[in-house]
């Protein structure tokens, strides 16, 4: 039989039915195996192009966070952090299944180290000291990776029975599942303003 004359496996392919399976199974729904079977090849042939799940998952990584923007940093360290937490959100929020394992931290990522470089400088030259531009930065991860993980608003019920009488004061909350995309973003843009002034 022929070789096909695109070849079944590249970086790209990998990559994307991998966060297709995080996304439709979460994080411990990827398996090397089930990746191979999807890809319709041994998962022995996967191994050619990638080592490890680990590196794998890094990878995919890598392709999310390239989106995020750390241009504001070049006009002032408040607009910087702005933009830094609302496009680390949004790249977040489109593959929330992953947020576990990004929120380890940057690992080995290049990428993901020369942003963090970059935040750090920006608060550093700003003058801030090393510490507190480390807990800037780690404070603003904290309302990004909160804000992606889940969603606060639709975690309520849509029965205002399961509220009447018995929470006074969240006798509206049965409306809140109605409008979680809105209010979620919302509350996100708040902390972010909150916290930004605060500093």
């Amino acid at each position: 039989m022929p070789r096909p004359s695109t070849p079944l496996l590249s970086p790209g392919r990998i990559r994307s039915v991998a966060l297709a399976i995080i996304d439709r199974d979460g994080l411990d729904g990827l398996s090397m195996r089930k990746l191979a079977a999807e890809l319709g090849v041994q998962a022995a042939s996967l191994y050619g192009h990638v080592r490890t799940k680990d590196q794998l998952l890094n990878d995919i990584a890598s392709s999310i966070l390239s989106t995020v923007d750390v241009s504001g940093f070049t006009v002032d360290w408040r607009e910087g952090l702005i933009r830094c937490a609302r496009s680390y959100r949004a790249a977040l929020s489109s593959h929330p299944n992953i947020v576990p394992f990004l929120a380890y931290g940057p690992a080995g990522r290049e990428e993901s180290l020369q942003r963090l470089d970059l935040l750090h400088g920006a608060l550093v030259d700003a003058g801030w000291s090393r510490r507190e531009a480390t807990m800037i930065a780690a404070g603003l991860m904290y309302i990004v990776f909160g804000s992606a993980l889940s969603s606060f608003s639709s975690g309520f019920s849509s029965d205002p029975a399961d509220y009447t009488d018995r929470y006074p004061h969240l006798d509206r909350a049965h409306l809140l599942p109605g409008v979680a995309r809105e209010l979620d973003r919302d509350s996100f843009e708040l902390a972010l303003a909150a916290f930004v002034r605060g500093l």
